[in-house]
């Protein structure tokens, strides 16, 4: 069965970086896009990034733009979330998606804080 597993969460003070992984299982990985989303207590969940399925295109949300960068490594079944510069309203729980039939990973904490 399709399975998305999400790691690199953690805890990171402003300014520093994380490098969230997703790895896909059940399906063949490379004829899907792929997404990350994210959602804060008391928030909707939101768009971050998405990426095509060949890694060509990808796109991001307003608030993430300039500073994370999704791509993804066919080979290893896993997409990947760059997350550089992470601002307190960063914190969230982040969850790895595949959109055809709405596939969703368990998700991991990142929390940006002193």
């Amino acid at each position: 069965q399709v399975q998305l597993v999400e790691s690199g969460g953690g805890l990171v003070q402003p300014g520093g970086s994380l490098r969230l992984s997703c790895l896909a299982s059940g399906f063949t990985f490379s004829r899907y896009s792929m997404s990350w989303f994210r959602q804060a207590p008391g928030k909707e969940r939101e768009l971050v990034a998405l990426i095509s399925d060949d890694g060509g295109v990808t796109k991001y949300g307003s608030s993430v733009k300039d500073r994370f960068s999704i791509s993804r490594d066919n080979s290893k079944n896993t997409v990947y979330l760059q997350m550089n510069d992470l601002k307190p309203e960063d914190t969230a729980v982040y969850y790895c998606r595949r959109s055809v039939h709405d596939y969703w990973g368990q998700g991991t904490q990142v929390t940006v804080s002193l």
